[in-house]
């Protein structure tokens, strides 16, 4: 399978691409600056360069995919303008992308409790652009999958978690999302999913097997 992503040089992306290598699907990876290629070409990616919040159609960078991955993020020290150009227009803009190249699976990585918001203005904001930007993805006719993992950490993975469509907030390492992510596109009957995800108990194809 080729798989693009957008947002390849994320922390949770970077730990993705050797788990979707090892199992032969060809990744492509869009970056916004030159100085992020090089480690992306190390790791086996097809590099990109492709600034979403600059760039109104994503279709050339998005290429010839059988599948995309949405992992961007304006990150916690911008502010709240970049939450809607990143969070929610760039991952509308790899919609729209997906559906002019004739793409049908899209992943999302989205964040728990978006109903609720909760924290500082600009938090606020994120969570909004966030629950926009899935909302455009479940009305975009496309097979999706959406994972909202609780707080991020740089813990080892376990490769146990907790998946179901609501759950209290908690916190999950970034290597377990990312093995998540890469059991998603083993299992298309995952399509149309969407899900909180944590650290818990379960094997990670168990916990999705528990939610189809």
């Amino acid at each position: 399978m080729k798989i693009t992503i957008v947002g390849a040089s994320g922390q949770i992306a970077r730990l993705l691409h050797p788990l979707l290598i090892q199992n032969r699907h060809q990744v492509r990876g869009l970056v916004r600056k030159q100085e992020q290629v090089a480690e992306l070409k190390k790791a086996g990616v097809e590099p990109v360069i492709a600034d979403i919040e600059q760039i109104d159609d994503l279709s050339d960078a998005v290429g010839n995919a059988d599948a995309v991955l949405f992992a961007a993020g304006a990150g916690p020290g911008s502010g709240a303008d970049r939450k809607w150009t990143v969070d929610r227009d760039g991952a509308i803009k790899l919609i729209d992308a997906a559906k002019k190249n004739g793409i049908s699976r899209f992943v999302m990585i989205s964040a728990m409790g978006l109903d609720t918001p909760r924290g500082n203005e600009v938090f606020q904001v994120y969570q909004k652009a966030k629950a926009e930007a899935d909302d455009a993805l479940r009305n975009s006719g496309l097979d999706y999958t959406i994972v909202k993992p609780g707080r991020l950490t740089n813990e080892p993975g376990t490769g146990k978690v907790k998946a179901a469509i609501n759950l209290d907030r908690g916190e999950i390492p970034r290597a377990d999302v990312a093995a998540v992510l890469a059991e998603i596109y083993e299992m298309p009957e995952t399509s149309g999913l969407e899900f909180d995800l944590l650290s818990g108990g379960e094997a990670i194809r168990n916990a999705l097997n528990s939610l189809i």
